[in-house]
């Protein structure tokens, strides 16, 4: 089978059938070569070496908001996903009773620092999610006056459900509110275009699907916001001189690098810099088509074997993210011994998670379902 990712860029894959970007994404063989070369450059030449590199940040920004439909202003690079999550719960010019949505099936990258405004005396609803899932129905319903911001993940972390960003942004901005989004389950599988989209702002981590390293992310700020956002944690690079250095007074600087605060991290940056020239080498598009057909597939040969599938498949809702579980087999048992013989998900009592990437193919697909055939005998469930 061909695949859109180059197998050689992946070294899992001579050891493992790697299925679980969803947890944690392999770095690639080209982001490794460009990291180790900046390394060595800052062992044999300290700031001759980085700095270069610390140069290039608007070009990265730059790289980085095309993949994603925005514009290099708009971009902040951060440590991580609730990094970009505290920088708008954080900024947003709340008003006694205003209040934020929450699903209640959020992973807690995007629940924490939504959750931790009531201290502040903002209203946090949680939307129950078991019987109904936040559908712009639902939001039409949900949606108060004093709702200020409406804050979900593109892709739900457990069972891969992708929410309708395009529509929901626009009951959201009819009713007043902002549309936040972590999308760190669906950038570097799925394609998004933010303005498209009408997202407000967007935060997400570089290590799952965008295949980047631990400890960077992405923050979009839409550009009429990003001076009605409090700048809550202002460093020596918010401002609009960074090198003028004692002025501490100064103006913040225009664009969104102004939530960057201090130093970047110029090596995990690189990473997903790299990550945006492979996926864009091999062409978005035909890495979501990709993974979509494997998860596809893969949902095809489970129900076969006698698995229940628990996510939510269709046009528009389907991700790369495939959750199941067989009746009478213990999910956590079963998923340690697939991981024993290289097979590897994530596995929790809920049921396993799968999440193949652009490099995998069928008969990896084919390789899980082998165990999912012979699971009660592999993993049967202690009554």
């Amino acid at each position: 089978m061909t695949t859109p990712l180059p197998r050689n860029e992946f070294a899992a894959t001579e050891k493992y059938v790697y299925l679980n970007h969803a947890a944690v994404g392999i770095l690639p063989h080209s982001s490794r070569i460009a990291i180790e070369q900046l390394l060595r450059e800052h062992g044999e030449a300290g700031v001759l070496g980085t700095f270069p590199y610390d140069a290039r940040m608007p070009e990265y920004r730059d790289r980085i908001a095309r993949f994603i439909g925005a514009r290099g202003s708009e971009i902040a690079t951060v440590p991580s996903t609730s990094s970009g999550a505290n920088v708008v719960a954080l900024g947003i010019d709340w008003r006694p009773g205003d209040e934020v949505l929450l699903c209640d099936n959020e992973f807690p990258s995007n629940a924490v620092p939504w959750v931790a405004l009531r201290k502040r005396g903002v209203g946090v609803r949680l939307l129950t999610t078991r019987e109904e899932r936040l559908t712009p129905e639902r939001l039409k319903r949900e949606l108060r006056p004093q709702t200020r911001a409406v804050a979900l993940s593109w892709v739900s972390y457990a069972d891969g459900y992708r929410h309708d960003l395009t529509s929901l942004s626009q009951v959201a901005h009819a009713g007043g509110a902002l549309l936040c989004v972590d999308a760190i389950q669906g950038l570097g599988a799925l394609r998004l275009d933010v303005r498209e989209a009408g997202v407000d702002t967007l935060y997400a981590g570089a290590g799952k699907w965008m295949l980047g390293l631990h400890g960077i992310g992405l923050l979009y700020v839409r550009e009429d916001l990003i001076d009605r956002l409090t700048l809550a944690m202002p460093g020596w690079r918010s401002m609009h001189d960074m090198w003028d250095f004692h002025e501490y007074e100064q103006p913040y600087a225009a664009q969104a690098m102004r939530f960057e605060g201090g130093t970047p991290n110029i090596v995990g940056t690189l990473s997903l810099v790299r990550s945006i020239d492979l996926f864009e080498r091999c062409d978005p598009a035909a890495i979501e088509r990709h993974v979509l057909t494997l998860t596809d597939y893969l949902c095809e040969r489970l129900t076969g074997a006698g698995a229940t599938v628990l996510t939510q498949r269709g046009a528009g809702i389907s991700s790369g993210i495939v959750t199941f579980e067989i009746a009478g087999v213990d999910s956590v048992a079963l998923g340690r011994a697939m991981q024993k013989e290289g097979v590897v998900t994530t596995y929790r009592p809920g049921g396993i998670r799968v999440a193949p990437h652009g490099y995998n193919t069928l008969e990896d697909v084919d390789r899980l379902v082998e165990f999912a055939r012979d699971a009660t005998r592999l993993a049967p469930r202690m009554s």
